[in-house]
């Protein structure tokens, strides 16, 4: 079953699904959801049973290599090793939830089919890029999904929609044209020929000159900073998860926005390993104030899906850290971070998006407090959910936190000292939420408002499930995070002799 087109089919497959969900007939247009639905369900049936197939160990696998255009060496190359595969399954068990979470959003037959047709494209998009080896694929689907997610915001969002998805299309755009930049350089000064844009021909490519590796690093760099979000080019997030639907912040932060920091690992690294251990002393103090700036501006804010954007861009603090700290230990528990933290935002987004609907409110003083009087079910699992993000020990967050503060106490003391009390702020911002919502003597208003319905619990038990699953048993995610980690991590061990050299020469001669 290697030789099965599993990519391509997970990859064609949403689109066809948007495509019939888009031009399904006027009698018909009212089930266009629950068909969108059943279509992206089976989708991820089929992800599961391409992940029995997968072999852990086994390096990139389902590898798809043709010709695109030969004249610049650009293949249509797609494989996928453990990293691929997690965030893939993840993107595939997001969009049903956010379908089946959707019931209300939209008010008209029609525009509940064009939000799940964007909704199943984005999937398509979702798929590729993490599949993509090309460098020029890679940066077309980087640069492509920005289109669905435009809509999901301008179109669907509620007040400041069209201001908020200017932003993050302007943001995306700008980081996109660095990157574009880069690209052209990977052309003009890599191996070009019928490697062209293989990342596999890049790993490990000697460029022509330190300085060149470390603009065209910091090309690709920019670009993924601002899609991850880190500080200090964050700020088109809280205004996105602020504006949108709930269901297309699940999206945005599970998964595209883990782009940026599988970009990070899965071509930066190991294309420029030289640059990123010259660029990493700088990284990490980036992410350690990303995890402090995230949390501090999280606890000052009422409105729910800001509140839980900024601790996003805490949460992707700590990625970013485990990442650049070049350990096994680090890194395995970055890549592991991505899949846990779109667990617990997706369902942090989701729980807010009931709480919006039942309450019409987005700000947490009027919601509450005193909510769980009425809606002790909605309580306790928003209270579950929460206690994931702030990595509480038994649930999934909790494993990757530790493995990313333990592998970047092994080469960064310091800041892996200083980056443990932003577990403290989490749990601060948290439980304040908890507190101003759920928590106190019930007000008058609150009588007669719905608790957590069937569908509901449907929507977020999976993920439930999941935190509890993986907290208790991660290693089979351990085990097949552990070989692509130690492949990228192998490159940059062996660009660091070079790099200490190098700088050695430098201070030679300032000091001559």
């Amino acid at each position: 079953m290697q030789n099965f087109p599993w990519l391509t089919v997970l990859i064609a497959a949403p689109a066809v699904g948007a495509l019939v969900v888009w031009l399904v007939p006027g009698p018909v247009r009212r089930y266009a959801r629950q068909i969108a639905i059943a279509w992206s369900v089976l989708i991820f049936a089929v992800g599961v049973v391409m992940a029995t197939q997968f072999e852990t160990g086994g390096g990139y696998q389902f590898t798809e290599n043709h010709q695109w255009i030969p004249q610049f060496g650009i293949r249509y190359y797609l494989a996928i090793n453990g990293i691929g595969l997690t965030l893939i399954l993840l993107s595939l068990l997001l969009v049903p939830l956010v379908l089946l979470a959707a019931t209300k959003e939209q008010t008209t037959p029609s525009r509940q089919a064009h939000y799940a047709a964007l909704v199943l494209a984005l999937e398509s998009f979702m798929v590729a890029v993490f599949a993509a080896r090309d460098v020029f694929v890679f940066y077309v689907l980087f640069e492509a999904m920005l289109i669905p997610v435009y809509f999901l915001i301008g179109s669907f969002g509620g007040e400041g929609r069209r201001r908020a998805a200017l932003k993050f299309l302007l943001y995306s755009l700008a980081g996109g044209l660095i990157m574009l930049a880069g690209v052209i350089a990977v052309w003009t000064q890599g191996p070009g020929g019928a490697a062209g844009f293989s990342i596999d021909a890049l790993t490990g490519y000697t460029w022509a000159s330190p300085t060149e590796e470390r603009l065209i690093f910091l090309a690709f760099f920019v670009a993924f900073a601002i899609k991850a979000p880190m500080f200090p080019v964050h700020t088109w997030l809280p205004d996105a998860a602020q504006a949108a639907k709930p269901g297309t912040s699940v999206l945005l932060v599970g998964v595209l926005d883990k782009v940026g920091t599988f970009g990070m690992i899965a071509l930066c690294l190991p294309m420029f390993p030289q640059a990123s251990v010259w660029a990493a002393p700088v990284i990490i103090a980036l992410a350690v104030i990303s995890i402090f700036w995230g949390a501090f501006l999280a606890l000052g804010q009422t409105d729910i899906l800001r509140m839980i954007a900024y601790t996003s861009v805490s949460h992707f603090g700590f990625i970013v850290l485990g990442i650049f700290a070049f350990t096994q230990t680090g890194a395995i528990g970055s890549t592991f971070y991505m899949v846990n933290h779109g667990l617990s935002t997706g369902g942090l987004f989701l729980l807010a998006g009931f709480l919006i609907a039942k309450r019409g409110t987005q700000d947490m003083t009027q919601m509450g407090p005193g909510l769980q009087r009425t809606t002790p079910a909605l309580a306790g699992t928003f209270l579950v959910v929460g206690l994931s993000a702030v990595a509480l020990p038994g649930l999934s967050t909790f494993v990757s936190e530790f493995m990313v503060m333990a592998g970047a106490y092994q080469t960064h003391k310091g800041w892996a000292v200083v980056s443990a009390l932003g577990v403290i702020l989490a749990a601060l911002y948290i439980l304040l939420a908890y507190q101003k919502i759920f928590t106190g003597p019930p007000r008058e208003d609150l009588e007669g408002t719905r608790d957590l319905t069937f569908r509901e619990a449907w929507v977020v038990g999976p993920l439930i499930a999941l935190m509890l699953v993986l907290g208790f048993y991660p290693a089979p995610a351990i085990d097949t995070l552990k070989e692509p980690v130690n492949d990228t991590l192998s490159v940059v061990d062996g660009a660091r002799p070079l790099v200490v050299a190098l700088q050695s020469e430098d201070v030679q001669e300032g000091g001559e």
